[in-house]
C-alpha cells in the first residue's frame, strides 16, 4: 500500500464542510462524478484522512483535528434514528 503522505488527492476539505451521517457513523462529501466521498468516524480517529468516493477513483484529504470528532457511541448503545 501506498504511503499515505504520497496518495494523490483530488482536493483538501474542511471537515466542517462535510455531512455528518450519524446512523452509519461516516462522513461524506459531493465528488464530481455524481457520487459522494465518504469516511468512516473510527477511520478519522484512527488517524485516517483520505476519503473515498466508491463511484470513481477520486480520494479526497479531510482537515480535521482527532479532538474535534463526535464520540463514538458505547457498544451495543442505541442510536437516534431521524423521524
Amino acid at each position: 500500500m501506498a504511503d499515505p503522505d504520497e496518495v494523490s488527492v483530488y482536493d483538501e476539505i474542511e471537515i466542517e464542510d462535510m455531512t455528518y451521517d450519524e446512523t452509519r457513523q461516516i462522513y461524506q462529501y459531493p465528488c464530481p462524478c455524481g457520487d459522494r466521498f465518504e469516511i468512516a468516524l473510527v477511520d478519522l480517529q484512527d488517524g485516517l484522512d483520505i476519503a473515498v468516493c466508491p463511484s470513481c477513483s477520486l480520494m479526497i484529504r479531510v482537515i480535521f483535528e482527532v479532538d474535534n470528532l463526535p464520540k463514538a457511541p458505547e457498544p451495543g448503545a442505541q442510536v437516534p434514528i431521524a423521524a
